[in-house]
């Protein structure tokens, strides 16, 4: 599923090309993605102007001039691609069967931006946004991880008293938004912090190098253009390359990277992989 750092890519590159545009023609090829699209979708979309796009978390979200917000998620599979460019050859290819394009938006800027998604666990929503930060989307998510509010006295706070391993309360969207499976565990590597620590237990300079760890890595990834390991795919269509910079993620049994001598392991934590390595984290 693409993490923070993806859905920042796709945000900047919509950017130019949604923020400021009127939708002057929103075409809806199915009535549901993950779940059924809001009433009169098409209608309430069509001749509106967007005056933001930003990012929640994982979530895409479109300010509307009409006091509705679009809210999106990719799900699994999920992309925007702009326009008919077509990418290049990749190691990773992800496709882009026309049958798989669910909604099409058009601009006065004479944009086509297409959703498209083969698996439908992507999302769309309407939504007041008065009420935005009271929606179940986004009620009680925790700060964002590279916002100033993200920092080590208030991830001790968030902390204090969790004898949960670290990396899986890290996935918590209400510690930290954002965060998913690969990110954690580059953070965790960077900031020398075994996963199965008690969350808890982190002491107050841990708790700074992981802030500092965790903002690093995903402005890398960012930087990057997100990681590929399956489907996910810029605006431009372009495949982002952090995958090639990860220092454990799935390096099983490869070196450390030097000056350490260990050697990458890979443990299951909630059901998802963790990798690190025992002579660095501890």
């Amino acid at each position: 599923m693409p993490e923070l750092p993806e859905v920042e890519t796709v945000r900047r590159g919509l950017q130019p090309h949604l923020e400021g545009a009127k939708l002057t023609r929103v075409v809806q090829n199915r009535p549901d993605l993950r779940f059924p699209l809001p009433d009169d979708f098409v209608h309430r979309l069509e001749g509106a102007t967007i005056r933001r796009l930003d990012r929640r978390a994982k979530y895409l979200v479109a300010e509307l001039d009409t006091g509705e917000t679009l809210v999106a998620h990719l799900g699994m599979t999920g992309r925007f691609l702009v326009g008919e460019r077509k990418p290049g050859q990749f190691h990773h290819q992800a496709g882009d069967d026309p049958k798989h394009t669910h909604i099409v938006f058009e601009t006065d800027r004479g944009a086509r931006i297409a959703f498209n998604d083969a698996r439908r666990f992507g999302y769309m929503d309407l939504i007041r946004t008065d009420a935005l930060s009271e929606h179940p989307y986004f009620k009680g998510l925790g700060p964002e991880p590279l916002g100033e509010d993200f920092n080590a006295k208030a991830l001790g706070a968030a902390l204090k008293g969790k004898k949960q391993n670290i990396k899986v309360t890290l996935l918590d969207q209400r510690i930290v938004a954002g965060l998913g499976n690969i990110y954690v565990s580059e953070a965790l590597f960077r900031a020398r912090i075994h996963p199965e620590r008690p969350a808890g237990s982190l002491k107050p300079a841990e708790l700074k190098r992981l802030v500092e760890a965790v903002k690093a890595v995903l402005a890398d990834a960012i930087e990057a253009g997100g990681s590929t390991l399956r489907d996910f795919r810029a605006a431009d269509g372009e495949l982002g390359y952090f995958q090639h910079r990860f220092r454990v993620y799935g390096r099983e049994g490869e070196p450390c990277p030097p000056p350490c001598k260990g050697e990458i392991r890979r443990i299951v934590q909630g059901g998802r992989s963790t990798f690190f390595c025992p002579d660095c984290q501890h």
